[in-house]
């Protein structure tokens, strides 16, 4: 299994691959992680000492921490140092990042939260080697400290990667996670525009009756098995401090890859009809919507289900990956506006009610179709000859 995401970085991708490891490999990487892990709970100490003692920590001050510790710990110097200096930086940033929401008093629900313990039972080993920690050989990845592990190409990569995460997931299966530079690969253009409507009875409502989105329902599809293993791990939970059961480990692991199963079928779908999307229009005006208040409301289930998230990052990344021109629109509003004549209705319409009627024009269409040629009016995409909006430009007219 493959796949590729836009990183935080527009100008990286992340191709991932299953590894296939020794018993050797395993317990090695397991070994780095238990070194790793140690070291972070070692920051997260010193960070709460420094803070009750109103002083600080900067990077220069975890650095040598590490180095003192590898240098009076041989336990930790038969380890890489790749690894545990990346884990370093990673938590001067998370703590920096923390520090900073809260000097913006932004709301407790968007702050970050500072670093916590990662415990053994509950942490999955992470390791992130830099270009100087790896390198690939004969379809091999190494890494430093003697390790080596077998990647599952199921594809090449586009360009030399900068960097490698390798990690376990739920199901326990192991990863290595490439970072490269974005491949950009310019489609022909087809001199078509496309408005897109988020919503739930419908994933994805598009002015374009063929590349409307229906919802998949996956999680409905597995809704029976995942109770039924649900079932068993609630009969199976052990009393507080008492090992797990072997049968409560197994419930737990087909749980986890019924989740996983479900995930990918998301993916998988949303990534599908993205690339049909893009693929025959040249610009694209997309709701900038934000589904994360929806798990607020009667409707989270059937919103989490139709997986609009992974929807609209699919659609970001194919969009940047083929050259498009594609415009996030402000959500406010766009179900209350006439794309015919733009006049706004006083009062909201309920989501049960799904024909929209302008009382100023006249216009009767569809609810989601009629918000989806809002988008394509509010970026200026909208055909010629609606009234008040000017007419949509064209790639090369953009360019120059």
């Amino acid at each position: 299994m493959t796949t590729a995401a836009i990183t935080e970085d527009a100008g990286h991708a992340r191709y991932t691959f299953r590894v296939r490891l020794s018993s050797t490999a395993r317990r090695a990487l397991e070994g780095e992680w238990d070194r790793c892990r140690w070291i972070w709970n070692e920051c997260v100490a010193r960070s709460k000492k420094a803070h009750a003692g109103g002083e600080k920590v900067g990077p220069a001050a975890l650095d040598r921490m590490l180095t003192e510790a590898r240098r009076t710990t041989p336990w930790l110097a038969a380890g890489s140092s790749v690894p545990q200096q990346q884990l370093v930086r990673d938590f001067g940033k998370s703590r920096a990042k923390a520090l900073k929401d809260i000097k913006d008093r932004l709301p407790m629900h968007r702050r970050a939260g500072m670093p916590r313990w990662k415990k053994k039972r509950d942490a999955r080993p992470t390791l992130n080697y830099t270009r100087r920690g790896f390198r690939l050989k004969d379809g091999l990845l190494h890494l430093a400290g003697g390790l080596v592990v077998r990647v599952v190409w199921s594809r090449e990569l586009p360009a030399d990667p900068s960097s490698v995460r390798v990690y376990q997931d739920s199901t326990g299966a192991w990863y290595a996670s490439f970072v490269v530079p974005a491949p950009v690969e310019p489609l022909t253009e087809t001199g078509c525009v496309i408005g897109v409507d988020w919503g739930v009875k419908e994933t994805a409502t598009t002015t374009s009756d063929a590349h409307d989105l229906p919802h998949p329902q996956h999680g409905k599809t597995a809704a029976h098995k995942l109770a039924r293993y649900q079932w068993m791990m609630a009969r199976r939970k052990p009393q507080r401090g008492q090992a797990a059961s072997k049968g409560y480990r197994e419930a737990k692991a087909q749980t986890a890859k019924l989740h996983k199963k479900v995930a990918r079928q998301r993916q998988d779908t949303a990534r599908k009809w993205a690339k049909a999307v893009v693929r025959d229009h040249d610009a694209l005006a997309v709701e900038d919507f934000r589904p994360k208040f929806l798990a607020k409301t009667t409707m989270a289930r059937k919103a989490a289900d139709a997986s609009i998230g992974a929807a609209k990052t699919a659609l970001l990344e194919m969009a940047r990956k083929h050259g498009r021109i594609l415009h996030l629109v402000h959500p406010a509003h766009t179900t209350m506006d006439c794309a015919q004549c733009g006049a706004r209705t006083k009062h909201a319409l309920p989501l049960s009610e799904r024909t929209y009627a302008c009382t100023a024009c006249g216009v009767i269409s569809p609810g989601d179709k009629n918000s989806a040629r809002v988008m394509l009016v509010r970026a200026g995409l909208a055909p010629v000859g609606v009234e008040g909006v000017r007419p949509a430009e064209t790639l090369s007219q953009r360019a120059a």
